[in-house]
């Protein structure tokens, strides 16, 4: 990970921002429903579906449902989504938008990042920097969701400075996308949305599936996903989740390692009990792959001409990074009348992360080599979240009321230490290695910070009027932070904040199945870290207005989603330069507002499509830099749009075969705030070939088929990266 950045603290924002900054920075309303409705009479009670992520797949009408007690997927239509109201709730009633993208999306794209998994998603832009192989870059509706809009099974998988956490997405049933604010549901979260993974876990039913994979890196895997009942009368179930891959990648000298294992076990003695207990252990070893380079040297040419995608900047004898992540957790779900259920959600997340080598750090783009700075940090990190709620769902004259009551705590420890040290410049074209590292300085960064949360929360959802969804929600926090600085400047703080969130949502269900929507929302999101003048700031504000419309047609297996929305985030912690020197202020308003439109179709049995488009006008709107308001914010471009298409054949000689291609497009953006370093658009094709038969299968998924060179994006004239090349996965799968 590297230490450029533009937020708080150097953090995960490996090479973003100019090394410099990073180095001297360290010294209203609502929720939404929880069951599914469709126009019918106000005396019909409709079926309720009491789940989140970590429940189980048995339904209230007996029906089957998946690990995360939500409706499998069918192909790529879903039908319902956790993320938008903490319970099993369909799509047309969560008033903001939301999309999945299901295990078999993730299966025909050969996904091996989540971040990859959202190429396709509207509202998203992902992998800014590339393919960066130790984190998740993911934006939302123009906003980083990548420190704090990460979720696993409902609970955050919240990071501060290098303690990224990272999960395997063969762990994974499914991913959601929430966009727009979510803190009046988790208590604090991304301004843009967040993304909730959905994991594989024990659900009562037989799994077995062995997949193996290679790239042309050469890089390779073999999963395997493995459960069953204990006995054919038993209330024990149990799956095993795991997956092991190595080699190289599109970087020179950065091979990596991985191993990932998950196992659950599910305890149901009848209807009424659903006990589910869950672990998870992930260790990462690799070389830096990617690169952040300068502007010039990349987007425009620099004496030397540009950059090589493949470049390793670092020293591959000493360069390193280690990651080490486990969890353990228990979710229980227990209906205490045939009114009220009780739900408990608790996990306990560590996660370890070291590194070194040098980083990019190119000021000088007038001669024909790379500046570097030497680099590392050791930091360990562990999350407690527990989540405990009870709801209450009545007919009461005719209206049709949810209640969801909850209590939420959150506890976070950082400790880490951060260090610079001397290196060599490098010859970007004919780079010579001395694995020669001077001695690093003393740390600029030694603390141990420890923050708080307590939150409670209410949400009601009333139906009435055949097709009328009232949806309220109310929340408040208490965050405490403290801080233990264990440099020479000996900068300890504690801070405590209240804050109020909520949201309000009316939508009309139509029989025909259309859904228009109306909602508001504000939020809060905690901030470690402190100014200039050695304060502790407070958190990010904000509030949005959202309109939409949802449409499952009666005819048709499809989603279609539209939306519009004006969303403002303030009080933003930030670094700039002034008079030459840098300074870390929480000030600034940056305004996102737009367009989202999403597809998502089964035409038939063989033919699967998913399309996205997003249109933004983001604006700096507040700023102590007077010339920057008015501009576009820099890195996110304000368009993207992308379509996917995937056949199989259904009868006949040529029966599972199976085709797909994709095109994904990205607008132009900005290096700076100023708006004059301009980062051309481009398009990208993907596409797959497969053929399944029976117990098993095979494919091949190429990404950008064409090899276009383009820069990804930029975040700074010092921190650009490249978007991925051409790369190609065969993989097979054999079922039992």
């Amino acid at each position: 990970m590297n230490p450029f950045s533009a937020a708080p603290c150097p953090f995960r924002f490996r090479r973003r921002l100019a090394l410099t900054s990073a180095f001297v920075t360290a010294g209203l309303l609502g929720l939404l429903p929880a069951q599914p409705a469709r126009a019918q009479s106000v005396v019909t009670l409709d079926e309720v579906v009491i789940g989140n992520a970590a429940d189980t797949g048995v339904r209230q009408d007996g029906s089957p449902g998946s690990a995360s007690g939500l409706q499998p997927v069918d192909g790529y239509v879903a039908s319902e989504a956790t993320a938008g109201a903490k319970l099993a709730t369909p799509l047309a009633e969560i008033p903001q938008s939301v999309s999945v993208v299901s295990r078999k999306e993730l299966d025909d794209r050969g996904v091996q990042k989540v971040d990859e998994a959202l190429r396709y998603t509207p509202g998203v832009y992902s992998q800014p920097f590339g393919a960066d192989s130790d984190t998740d870059w993911i934006y939302i509706r123009g906003f980083d969701a990548t420190q704090s809009g990460m979720f696993l099974d409902g609970l955050q998988l919240y990071s501060y400075a290098f303690a990224g956490i990272t999960v395997d997405p063969f762990l994974l049933e499914r991913i959601e996308v929430l966009r727009g604010p979510a803190s009046v549901l988790y208590g604090g979260s991304n301004a843009g949305g967040i993304v909730n993974e959905v994991s594989k876990h024990a659900d009562g039913a037989h799994h077995g599936t062995v997949e193996a994979g290679i790239t042309d890196d050469p890089n390779g895997y073999v999963g395997f996903d493995v459960g069953d009942p204990f006995g054919e009368a038993s209330p024990w179930s149990y799956r095993v989740v795991g997956r092991i891959k190595g080699g190289d990648t599109q970087t020179d000298y950065a091979d990596n390692f991985r191993g990932a294992i998950a196992p659950s076990l599910l305890f149901e003695p009848d209807a009424d009990t659903r006990l589910k207990v869950y672990a998870s252990y992930q260790y990462d070893e690799q070389r830096h792959g990617g690169g952040f380079w300068p502007y010039v040297g990349t987007v425009t040419e620099a004496p030397y001409g540009t950059i090589p995608r493949d470049l390793f900047y670092s020293e591959p004898d000493l360069d390193s990074f280690r990651s080490k992540q486990a969890s353990v957790g228990a979710d229980l779900t227990q209906a205490l009348t045939d009114q009220i259920t009780l739900r408990s959600n608790t996990r306990l997340f560590h996660v370890e992360r070291s590194e070194y080598g040098p980083y990019p750090y190119d000021f000088d783009t007038t001669d024909d080599t790379l500046y570097r700075l030497n680099f590392a940090h050791d930091t360990k990190a562990d999350i407690f979240e527990s989540d405990n709620q009870l709801i209450f769902e009545e007919q009461i004259g005719a209206v049709h009321h949810q209640l969801l009551a909850g209590v939420d705590y959150k506890y976070y420890r950082i400790d880490q230490w951060q260090a610079t040290g001397p290196a060599a410049e490098l010859d970007p074209i004919d780079p010579n290695y001395t694995n020669d590292l001077g001695s690093l300085y003393d740390p600029y960064t030694d603390e141990i910070v420890d923050m708080n949360q307590l939150g409670f929360y209410v949400q009601e959802q009333a139906k009435f009027g055949d097709g009328w969804i009232l949806t309220l929600n109310g929340r408040y926090d208490n965050v405490w932070i403290d801080r233990d600085d264990r440099t020479a400047a000996d900068n300890d703080y504690d801070r405590e904040d209240g804050a109020a969130s909520g949201r309000a949502g009316l939508a009309y269900e139509f029989q025909n199945g259309l859904t228009p929507y109306v909602s508001i929302s504000r939020f809060f999101q905690p901030q470690i870290g402190t100014d200039t003048a050695g304060q502790p700031v407070g958190p990010q504000t904000g509030e949005q207005y959202e309109v939409g419309l949802k449409y499952a047609p009666t005819f048709l297996d499809a989603s279609f989603t539209a939306s519009l929305f004006d969303l403002t985030r303030r009080n933003t912690l930030q670094n700039r330069t002034v008079n030459g020197a840098y300074i870390t202020e929480a000030l600034g308003e940056v305004r996102s507002r737009g367009v989202e439109l999403e597809a998502s179709v089964n035409l038939d049995d063989a033919w699967n499509i998913t399309g996205a488009f997003t249109a933004y006008d983001l604006e700096i709107t507040e700023d102590a830099d007077a010339a920057i308001v008015g501009k576009r914010p820099w890195l996110v471009p304000e368009v993207l749009a992308s379509a996917w298409v995937n056949y199989t054949v259904p009868s006949g000689q040529l029966r599972g075969l199976s085709a797909g291609a994709g095109v994904r497009y990205q607008g132009d953006s900005y290096a700076d705030n100023e708006n004059t370093l301009k980062v051309p658009d481009a398009t990208v094709f993907d596409a797959r070939i497969g053929y399944e038969r029976d117990n098993w299968g095979v494919s091949l998924n190429v990404n950008n088929v064409f090899d276009k060179k383009y820069v990804s994006g930029c975040q700074s004239a010092a921190s650009c990266g490249y978007g991925e090349g051409r790369s190609a996965l065969l993989k097979t799968h054999f079922n039992f």
